[in-house]
């Protein structure tokens, strides 16, 4: 298949996993996203994923990001997506690699930052308080904080740089994917099935990595029990599908988490696994 049907794939197989506790997966929705509506947005999100193969990063996103929310208006992937657009575009330059990805993102430009912007603009994402010094930059802004980017020249690889501390999807873009590619390996040494190797990694990564969204809403000491919970019972499936409805019921949603299981899936399947 080519990178942008993988990349639809890796989205589909992600949200399939369970159990995936906090997040929506095959058994269990939220209160306000349901299992189909991340079907549907990836589908939608495969012209923008096309595009990417390549296009400009942040075009392409911004055209992904619009693709997803189409179906049913709700923001069900924005991180994966903004993981998988550069990681799409390496693949088919076949340059599938750290460095590989890290040229593509380094690469971009102030135009694909304002793009970057304006997909706020097409459905809700959750997202901390600016740095007092950046508040022109809020992405909350939206396409009114394009003049300021403009202003600044800064590239959308610059803008990442700017969340790296707090959000580990930003960190992925600056830091050449570490964890997309350490769970792809991972996917790939596993047994069964893609769809229980998707839970099983997620609740590894969630064990070993506080999830940042959860962080953002709940606060750090949220994050860090969350994860300590998960790691008292890896392996044990009866506890953790217990905590799976425990974290829906608290509104604990690891969100940031399964974007990078879903970068780590396309990385997967571009390198030969078998679904």
């Amino acid at each position: 298949m080519r990178p942008a049907e993988n990349a639809q794939l890796a989205l589909l197989l992600e949200v399939s996993g369970t159990p995936k506790p906090g997040n929506v997966d095959r058994d269990r929705d939220l209160d306000d996203l349901r299992y189909e509506q991340f079907l549907s947005g990836a589908v939608g999100a495969g012209a923008g994923l096309r595009a990417a193969e390549s296009g400009p990063v942040g075009e392409t996103f911004e055209r992904a990001v619009q693709g997803m929310v189409d179906p049913h208006g709700e923001n069900t992937q924005f991180g994966a997506l903004l993981l998988l657009t550069p990681l799409v575009r390496a693949a088919n330059e076949e340059n599938l690699s750290p460095a590989g990805v890290d040229s593509v993102v380094k690469d971009t430009t102030v135009t694909d930052a304002a793009a970057f912007y304006r997909a706020f603009e097409h459905c809700s994402v959750f997202v901390s308080d600016p740095p007092a010094d950046a508040g022109e930059l809020d992405v909350r802004r939206g396409a009114a904080a394009v003049p300021a980017v403009e202003e600044r020249d800064l590239s959308l690889y610059e803008v990442m740089a700017l969340g790296e501390d707090e959000d580990d999807v930003a960190r992925e873009w600056t830091g050449g994917f570490e964890r997309s590619f350490r769970v792809a390996s991972r996917i790939g040494e596993l047994p069964g099935s893609l769809s229980d190797r998707t839970a099983a990694v997620f609740c590894e990564q969630l064990a070993e990595h506080p999830d940042t969204l959860v962080a953002k809403k709940h606060g750090s000491e949220t994050a860090e029990w969350a994860s300590k919970e998960i790691a008292e019972h890896l392996g044990d499936i009866d506890m953790l599908i217990s905590l799976a409805n425990s974290f829906v019921r608290r509104g604990i949603n690891p969100g940031t988490t399964a974007d990078i299981v879903a970068a780590g899936l396309f990385i997967a399947l571009e390198r030969g696994v078998e679904v």
